[in-house]
């Protein structure tokens, strides 16, 4: 003997109970998919964050070198290895002539 069912996988037959598991189930989904957009907007504002963070403390090391490159440019250090040119002369030392 074969049976078969012709409904769409509903789990009662009876309507009314069918029309309220259908309405729990878009209710479900509906918050499911309101509360994954609030996740990614605090999600998304965090990474924003902290980008932006990263951001200005990078922008604010380089504005740091730049200024220190100017001030050191501006005294005379040209070489940022720290050589200063300048003109020596050898004196003798004494204890070697005697």
């Amino acid at each position: 003997m074969k049976t078969s069912s012709n409904h769409l996988g509903l789990p009662a037959g009876n309507p009314i109970a069918n029309f309220f598991v259908i309405v729990v189930g878009v209710l479900a989904i509906a918050a499911s998919i309101v509360l994954g957009f609030f996740a990614f907007v605090i999600v998304a504002s965090i990474v924003l964050i902290m980008a932006s963070v990263i951001g200005l403390r990078v922008w604010w090391f380089n504005h740091r070198m730049k200024r220190q490159s100017r001030k050191n440019h501006a005294a005379g250090a040209d070489d940022p290895g720290g050589v200063i040119e300048g003109e020596y002369r050898i004196v003798a030392d004494k204890d070697k002539d005697e």
